[in-house]
């Protein structure tokens, strides 16, 4: 069993994986063996959410019966739970209260606003009601630290960590996906914790990979290649969302592997980009942002990404489901996908790899578009 531990902002420190609980839902004897297998893999951090169903209940119900039988992480398990941002103030403070009395604990470790999407969201924690609930919480010793969670943009996210008002952060870190890198790497320096969001299935259906991306990052996993790369980067702690203890097999495996990367591990992650590029050839969109603002709000940059994901790495049924959600999950996701392109031409002497993007971006909509998929919560 293993009890690496990292810092985590101005808490107790965590293990390399996070068990999130959003999969475990089916019942409080599921939630029960998950959790219990957590803590033989290592794991003494937990993250929840009112928004995750029943989760909290089986949770507690769950951690009230460990406790019974004397399993128990060295120093308690740690609880990060969430409350959505605009809330009112006295819906606030019941809704934490419900937090705790659902949980069986006295005060939440961890208080992360959940989906802090938007402009008025950091407002809201900053300066309107949230600053107040947030203040109010914590004269009452009824939470530890403040954090988010984000699907934001970059320039909203880096504002929230620029206001030194937050200890700890949840971002989306992925391999396939580093343009968040930079974001994490700036919080971890301000002494903040930092949570990758569901590198696993956001990141790319590593848990179900395409026989392109199991023959590139071979002869490792693709998620274990994925985790090491961002346990290298400092990240304080992975989230792992399991359905069944098997889920928990990697956390064990890797559960003191924040090592830098080893030079066979660098080699890997080198191919594995480049055979990406090779097989896009002169349509690779490489994410330098400088095609936008698109006067259509296409976010062309996210569109072109899961193209180079579906052609680079066989990665359709991740790219489908990914370019469903936009305009279909609110402040989740993107408004527009790229059936919103006019043509107009704004983006093509900005792009330095001279693409075609408002045909790419056609072809991308016609071979993805398809009916959503349900989220998994609300």
């Amino acid at each position: 069993m293993s009890h690496k531990r990292n810092p985590f902002g101005l808490g107790p420190e965590v293990s390399l994986f996070t068990l999130g609980t959003m999969r475990a839902i089916e019942s409080i004897d599921q939630m029960y063996l998950i959790l219990k297998e957590a803590y033989f893999a290592g794991i003494n951090h937990i993250e929840t959410s009112p928004a995750y169903g029943p989760a909290e209940i089986f949770l507690g119900e769950s951690l009230k019966k460990l406790k019974a039988k004397g399993i128990e992480p060295r120093g308690g398990w740690i609880i990060t739970s969430k409350l959505l941002p605009s809330i009112k103030f006295s819906n606030g403070k019941k809704q934490l209260k419900g937090i705790i009395k659902r949980l069986g604990i006295s005060k939440v470790h961890n208080l992360a606003i959940h989906g802090l999407n938007l402009p008025e969201h950091l407002n809201w924690a900053l300066q309107g009601e949230g600053a107040e609930l947030l203040k109010w919480a914590q004269s009452e010793d009824l939470i530890g630290q403040v954090g988010f969670s984000s699907h934001g943009s970059f320039q909203l996210i880096n504002e929230a960590i620029e206001s030194n008002q937050f200890n700890f952060c949840s971002l989306h870190l992925h391999l396939l996906d580093q343009e968040r890198i930079p974001l994490a790497q700036a919080a971890l320096k301000k002494g903040m914790g930092v949570i990758a969001i569901s590198p696993a299935d956001k990141g790319g259906h590593l848990h179900t990979p395409s026989q392109t991306l199991i023959e590139d990052c071979s002869p490792f996993k693709p998620l274990e290649l994925a985790y090491r790369y961002l346990l290298s980067q400092g990240i304080s702690t992975l989230t792992l969302g399991a359905n069944k203890t098997k889920d928990l097999y990697l956390a064990k495996k890797l559960g003191d592997s924040n090592s830098p990367l080893s030079s066979s591990e660098k080699l890997l992650i080198d191919r594995l980009m480049k055979n990406i590029t090779h097989r896009l050839g002169n349509t690779f969109c490489g994410q330098c942002r400088e095609c936008l603002p698109c006067p259509n709000e296409v976010p062309i940059p996210n569109i072109l990404r899961l193209r180079n994901l579906d052609i680079g790495l066989n990665l359709q049924t991740f790219s489908k489901e990914r370019y469903n959600l936009i305009g279909k999950a609110g402040h989740w996701w993107e408004k527009y996908d790229a059936s919103a392109c006019m043509k107009c031409g704004d983006c093509l002497p900005r792009c330095p790899n001279n693409l075609n993007i408002p045909e790419l971006l056609e072809e991308t909509h016609s071979k993805l578009i398809d009916k959503p998929e349900r989220r998994l919560w609300g």
